[in-house]
């Protein structure tokens, strides 16, 4: 069973986001994404000042299997990626939650907000 986390936000493409900082929200993929993707082998995703908006492909995810897109659960300017991953995106799949968080986004407006928007852990748990 995949590991779903209370404090987070879901989106219905298995994205993940979680409030950082005062703006900032941290973004990645969720347990039950990279288990389905299988092994991952590239992160493409936007460089630091690009805008961003919420629902739209921000990047792509590349396992053995398949590509898959990213999509950004919110909008705002991607302020850091984690470029770990550019050497060891197999962390995705090793820790998705922790080390393999894949960028973050200052958002436009209330982080609160832009979060109540997504699926709470126990909608997402339903859709999983």
């Amino acid at each position: 069973m995949s590991e779903i986390r209370e404090q987070l936000a879901y989106t219905l493409e298995h994205e993940w986001a979680l409030a950082v900082e005062r703006q900032i929200v941290r973004i990645g993929i969720t347990d039950y994404a990279q288990s389905l993707l299988g092994d991952i082998v590239f992160v493409e995703c936007p460089e630091p000042g690009t805008a961003v908006s919420a629902g739209e492909s921000i990047g792509t995810i590349e396992s053995v299997k398949t590509v898959s897109e990213l999509y950004c659960p919110v909008s705002g300017t991607v302020t850091k990626v984690n470029e770990t991953l550019i050497d060891q995106p197999e962390l995705v799949n090793e820790e998705p939650y922790e080390g393999g968080w894949i960028v973050e986004v200052e958002v436009q407006g209330s982080v609160k907000d832009a979060l109540d928007k997504l699926l709470t852990a126990e909608r997402y748990r339903s859709l999983t």
